[in-house]
């Protein structure tokens, strides 16, 4: 098992109103090495916080959370960061791209925090990008692509280190229609190569791609579904 999640509660203290918000309030289940799960839920139900504990972005208040077999407060910070640089790839509704910066300056970016020598760079970088479908942009800046290119400098970005586990917050939410297609297609790849994929979304349409569905309501897992006819990006594009 890849990931374990044992009631899993996070709540934050406000201490001007002396008042606590519950985000998360014992939550658990369980993800396997290479599965597409995506995660939904309302606004103020829990998924963004969810996905901060996941991807180790945050700590929880109490609970268990376990990654590849060993429990995160056996972790210190340094061994949190290098596992976060090494084994995950986060892809924002954002992009978080540099605005002044190539395309292949901003998808070598994560390897300035890994062991990975410099000399090694730049091919690792031009190798991810044109996983993407985006070697005839490498030498452009952000401002001159569309938001699906963006989206796509983004998971070659997030692909640069070979994670195990691809978080992706909203990825076709500032995109149209075919855009989103495209990267959703982009993380079928993904998965079917043997990444686990984990979906924020709060679009059913795009949650049916994956091969389950966890529901969060007021912080609380309301149900974990297996996807009876998931939908694939690749079948799509060829209507």
């Amino acid at each position: 098992m890849l990931i374990e999640i044992k009631n899993l509660t996070k709540i934050y203290n406000d201490e001007s109103e002396d008042a606590k918000t519950i985000a998360l309030d014992g939550v658990s289940f369980d993800i396997k090495k290479g599965e597409f799960v995506a995660i939904m839920g309302p606004s103020g139900s829990g998924k963004s916080t969810l996905l901060h504990m996941l991807g180790f972005l945050d700590r929880p208040t109490s609970g268990l959370y376990e990654f590849d077999g060993k429990r995160i407060d056996e972790y210190n910070e340094d061994q949190i960061a290098h596992l976060r640089n090494k084994k995950m790839g986060f892809v924002f509704q954002m992009f978080n791209l540099l605005p002044r910066t190539s395309v292949l300056d901003n998808v070598k970016l994560p390897l300035m925090y890994s062991d990975v020598k410099e000399r090694e760079w730049t091919d690792r970088a031009k190798k991810a990008i044109k996983s993407v479908g985006l070697e005839h942009r490498m030498n452009h800046e952000p401002s001159e692509l569309s938001g699906g290119e963006k989206q796509r400098v983004a998971i070659a970005r997030a692909l640069i280190n070979e994670p195990e586990v691809i978080f992706a917050d909203e990825p076709t939410g500032n995109l149209d229609t075919k855009s989103g297609k495209q990267i959703m297609e982009i993380l079928e790849d993904l998965n079917d190569e043997g990444h686990t994929v984990i979906l924020i979304t709060h679009e059913t349409y795009t949650a049916e791609h994956a091969e389950r569905i966890l529901f969060l309501r007021d912080g609380r897992l309301e149900s974990d579904r297996k996807v009876e006819h998931r939908k694939r990006a690749h079948d799509e594009f060829k209507k």
